[in-house]
């Protein structure tokens, strides 16, 4: 697969006072995570926080495979070791933002969606929930891998709205799928084939929902750098009005 190489960017957006996204870039986990907080009154900042803290802890703590590890669930021989680190992870993640819930009654409500890369020692596993997005960018191709967990992408699926109608529609920002603290969420999770060249996009929908994605491409490829593509991703969001917070984790993969 090759080397990776990696930059993140993050900012509020020009019509919010705070910043409740959380990232996590870490190299030496082959961990990549974008969580976009839900519920106001600093919640939702919390509520990213404590899920990034509880996925990069977990992927530390599994970092080797142990045959004798209690795993907190269910394995799934069907998918990788990788995909499983993340699948339980973010299980693991919605449980601690119900525990922070049960000790403090004002941060009933809040979320987070969350998208993860991992890469192991020979693939990567990309899973998500919400509607923070994974793109891969392959030469002029540029591909979203996610599927967005929103009431307007249910209706675009379903044929009964089209993608113009949903990028206006009022409830665009209305999730279906999060980690809130419940019953353990639904994860979608699956391999994700990579190869040398390609660059491998995870962004919060500050981005996405405004800075359409054939856009990527000639952003990063007239920036000098990964970090100032990811600075040049973010401008482009807020000269679109910086509606939301806005963050992007920009991956390549290099050749040996």
């Amino acid at each position: 697969m090759g080397p990776i190489s990696s930059a993140a960017a993050t900012h509020p957006g020009l019509r919010r006072a705070g910043n409740e996204d959380a990232y996590c870039v870490r190299p030496d986990l082959g961990l990549y995570m974008v969580a976009d907080g839900m519920g106001g009154h600093a919640a939702g900042e919390v509520a990213s926080k404590l899920a990034v803290e509880a996925v990069e802890a977990f992927i530390e703590d599994t970092r080797t495979a142990d045959a004798n590890r209690t795993w907190p669930f269910p394995y799934n021989p069907a998918i990788s070791f990788e995909a499983n680190r993340l699948v339980a992870a973010l299980r693991l993640a919605n449980r601690r933002l119900g525990a922070a819930i049960g000790r403090d009654a004002s941060l009933k409500g809040m979320a987070t969606t969350a998208a993860v890369l991992l890469a192991g020692p020979t693939d990567l596993a990309v899973a998500h929930v919400g509607d923070s997005r994974v793109y891969v960018l392959r030469g002029s191709v540029v591909r979203q891998v996610t599927e967005d967990h929103s009431w307007v992408s249910e209706q675009v699926r379903a044929g009964s709205m089209t993608e113009d109608d949903a990028k206006q529609h009022p409830w665009r920002n209305v999730v279906t799928r999060a980690l809130s603290g419940g019953e353990d969420p639904q994860i979608d999770v699956g391999p994700l084939p990579a190869e040398p060249g390609d660059h491998l996009l995870i962004c919060s929908d500050g981005l996405s929902g405004v800075v359409p994605s054939e856009a990527f491409r000639p952003l990063i490829d007239g920036a000098p750098s990964l970090e100032s593509a990811c600075e040049a991703l973010v401008s482009a969001a807020n000269e679109g009005g910086g509606p939301d917070n806005i963050t992007v984790v920009l991956l390549r993969i290099d050749v040996e």
